[in-house]
């Protein structure tokens, strides 16, 4: 499924905008290749307080680890934004553990680019939830 943009307005001729579903498609897909793709070959990716892994190698197989601990994840974006050379945006992951328990957590992105590609990626999510036991 495609990930979702709701309540945002997308500026048309804004092309980080417009690849946004594709972006984020690609990560719900659990495609570390395909989400590569958006980088830069020297990028930055930090996910909340873990340490920034950089290169593009580096990304995929930090992201395929994440994404190997996950039975699924799906994003919808609420809120997108630039300001010069960044984005901002802001959503809801659901993320389905491989228990099958599905768990909503908000989050804030920001991508730095060069040109149309994202040298530096931070996302800032709260991550307690996903890994509490009940």
């Amino acid at each position: 499924m495609p990930a979702r943009i709701v309540n945002a307005e997308i500026d048309s001729g804004d092309t980080r905008q417009t690849s946004l579903e594709a972006l984020f498609t690609a990560i719900d897909a659990k495609d570390a290749a395909a989400f590569a793709d958006f980088l830069t070959e020297d990028a930055s990716f930090r996910f909340g307080s873990a340490p920034a892994a950089k290169g593009r190698q580096a990304i995929i197989e930090a992201v395929t680890g994440f994404f190997d601990s996950l039975a699924g994840l799906s994003h919808v974006l609420t809120a997108v934004a630039t300001r010069g050379d960044t984005l901002f945006c802001e959503g809801e992951t659901t993320y389905t553990r491989h228990d099958g328990k599905a768990v909503v957590v908000p989050f804030a992105d920001v991508f730095d680019y060069e040109g149309d590609k994202i040298a530096d990626y931070r996302i800032y999510a709260d991550l307690a939830p996903l890994f509490a036991e009940e």
